[in-house]
C-alpha cells in the first residue's frame, strides 16, 4: 500500500465520520468549508433542500493592497460570512469541515464567524 493511498484513506474516513455526525442534525443549516492551496471559501447550506444560501470566498474580499497571511484572510472570510448570515437572520449553524482537520485556516474561519456572532 502506498503512502498516497494511506493518506487518502485517512481523509475519506475523517470526511465520512464528520458528515455522519451532521446527519443527526439535518434540521439545522451547515457551514461547509472548502480550502485549496491558494483560496478558502465557506458556504451556508440548507440540508433539507440542498441549496446554498450564502457563499463567501477570499476572492470576494477586496484586499489588493493589504499583505495578509492565509490565516488572517480566512478569519476575514469568516467575519464576512457572519455579516451576510446576520442580514438574512441566520444565527446558528453546524460546522462541516469535511476532511480537513480543525486547525490553521479552518479554525481561523470558524473563529472569525464566531466573532461575527454566528453560533457554531
Amino acid at each position: 500500500m502506498t503512502i498516497v493511498k494511506k493518506i487518502n484513506d485517512k481523509t475519506e474516513k475523517r470526511k465520512i465520520r464528520v458528515r455522519a455526525k451532521l446527519r443527526r442534525f439535518a434540521k439545522r443549516l451547515r457551514l461547509s468549508i472548502y480550502r485549496s492551496n491558494k483560496h478558502i471559501s465557506g458556504q451556508i447550506i440548507d440540508n433539507k433542500t440542498g441549496k446554498t444560501l450564502i457563499l463567501v470566498s477570499d476572492q470576494h474580499l477586496k484586499l489588493k493592497n493589504e499583505k495578509l497571511t492565509k490565516v488572517a484572510i480566512a478569519k476575514k472570510v469568516g467575519q464576512l460570512l457572519a455579516q451576510k448570515a446576520k442580514k438574512i437572520k441566520i444565527n446558528q449553524v453546524y460546522l462541516d469541515r469535511g476532511a480537513y482537520k480543525y486547525h490553521g485556516r479552518i479554525k481561523a474561519l470558524t473563529e472569525g464567524a464566531r466573532e461575527g456572532e454566528l453560533k457554531i
